[in-house]
């Protein structure tokens, strides 16, 4: 189990091929398509993506009608330092989602090499390839990328894998354990860190992400987003929601009670626990092409990997969901 999970997905061509498959969570039109049943009936475990999302409220006229304004962003960027943590020596830059940043940051360098340890997130090597990048896991490197806490595997990192001249320190999934963030490192030049509001606070079609770095890099990257990157709802929802800190301490607590209960879940049906964080899991299962087809044929959908015949990661189920997993297993 141990060499699988450190081995590498693709071989080093398809790594550096920027038309190389990019698969994710989600597709669930996809299942529907081969598997039946109506939308509403399905279970979408394949993301990570919290199922009980943050209450949008009421929303103004204006956020949907007018061009976003300085002082909407000024609210959304004063909430994030402060939710976060931000040095002052670091700038924010809200984003439209933070794959928006990924397919950009390579731009900020010559194309060199990039050490990009798998299995991981694949949208970073797709993005660093995509600009003319080499891909390495190992040795040297002119950019370093770690998904901290690592997707599928919630392997976390530490500041000494982050050495390269351009570290990208992609935290979407940290705010589930926000004492183990590198934000600190954020004003180190050459350093961005990535933040995702898909995850947390279960949003992901809100399209809200940030870039915290210095702030000559972030002058960079925003000249690459051009203006009114955000809109205008994005941005209060966004600035509302980092200063509910009551909402987010008790969704940390949930998170975990939900994930530690589908542990014991899929242990007792045979599963055992690689790792993953209380957004999703990961186990490692006889075949785990026949445990997807199992679920799916009662409208859950899970998620595989082209690299692994026996990993399978799950997403938390909603509150009316539990039954219908369990059932199925």
């Amino acid at each position: 189990m141990k060499s699988e999970l450190a081995a590498s997905p693709q071989t080093g061509e398809e790594l550096t091929d920027p038309r190389a498959r990019r698969d994710h969570g989600g597709g669930l039109d996809h299942a529907i398509r081969r598997f039946g049943g109506a939308r509403q009936q399905w279970i979408d475990l394949s993301t990570g993506i919290n199922p009980v999302p943050y209450p949008l409220g009421a929303l103004a006229a204006e956020d949907w009608a007018a061009l976003p304004d300085h002082g909407a962003f000024s609210q959304l960027t004063a909430a994030a330092r402060r939710f976060w943590g931000v040095p002052d020596g670091a700038a924010i830059l809200p984003a439209p989602g933070a794959s928006a940043l990924i397919a950009r940051i390579p731009a900020l360098m010559k194309p060199g090499k990039v050490h990009i340890t798998t299995p991981t997130y694949n949208e970073h090597a797709a993005a660093f390839s995509a600009h003319g990048w080499q891909v390495t896991e190992s040795g040297k490197a002119d950019a370093r990328v770690v998904v901290h806490p690592n997707n599928p595997d919630g392997r976390w990192w530490t500041p000494a894998d982050t050495d390269a001249p351009l570290s990208v320190i992609d935290e979407s999934f940290c705010d589930v354990v926000p004492e183990a963030t590198m934000i600190h490192l954020a004003e180190r030049p050459g350093t961005i860190v990535l933040k995702s509001f898909g995850k947390f606070w279960g949003l992901a079609g809100l399209r809200l992400g940030f870039a915290i770095a210095r702030p000559d890099t972030i002058a960079r990257l925003n000249d690459m987003t051009g203006p009114w990157a955000v809109s205008g709802p994005a941005l209060r929802i966004g600035a509302r929601a980092l200063d509910d800190l009551d909402w987010a301490k008790e969704t940390r607590q949930r998170l975990t009670r939900d994930a530690n209960r589908l542990d014991a879940v899929m242990t007792a049906r045979g599963a055992a626990l690689i790792g993953g964080t209380s957004l999703f899991r990961l186990y490692h299962v006889d075949n785990a092409a026949e445990w997807q087809e199992r679920l799916a044929r009662v409208q859950i959908w899970s998620r595989i990997f082209p690299y692994s015949d026996h990993f399978l990661r799950l997403g938390l189920p909603p509150a009316n969901g539990w039954r219908q997993l369990e059932s199925a297993l």
